[in-house]
């Protein structure tokens, strides 16, 4: 079964890339999509409509050009991969499970056992919580076998 998957949160370490490699491996049908993981793009993704002169302009105008991206990834995926890193506060990936959530959408969360108090109404929507890449790996050879 051919499956697009979206990679959502942390972009400080390579699990998206650890995992798009486990799934090529294992000769998986699976499309991948993903948000801009690259911070001064990111940041910069509304600079095209115009310069501001406080950040918090910048920062709301690129917030919304990312958003139209995000959403739209979200929306035409079959399942999402939800990563919340243990260094940094991923915001964004909260608010794309919330959106998968309201969508109806599948999501696996993958996080390290220090983050399920704090994740606990997220894990409780998700479909799965996994605590490793290879975990995701398994399930998604699981539920994309014919």
């Amino acid at each position: 079964m051919k499956l697009a998957v979206y990679l959502s949160g942390e972009i400080h370490t390579d699990w998206r890339e650890k995992i798009i490699q486990g799934c090529q491996e294992s000769d998986l049908d699976i499309t991948f999509s993903s948000a801009v993981t690259h911070h001064e793009t990111s940041d910069g993704a509304g600079d095209h409509l115009g310069a501001e002169t406080e950040q918090f302009w910048r920062d709301n105008k690129s917030a919304k050009v990312n958003a139209m991206r995000t959403k739209t990834l979200i929306e035409r995926c079959d399942v999402a991969i939800i990563r919340f890193g243990d260094k940094y506060k991923q915001w964004n990936a909260a608010f794309d499970a919330g959106y998968c959530a309201a969508l109806n959408k599948p999501y696996i969360t993958l996080h390290g056992e220090a983050l399920i108090h704090p994740l606990k109404e997220v894990d409780a929507s998700a479909q799965a919580w996994a605590t490793s890449v290879e975990q995701v790996i398994t399930t998604l050879k699981y539920i994309s076998s014919n």
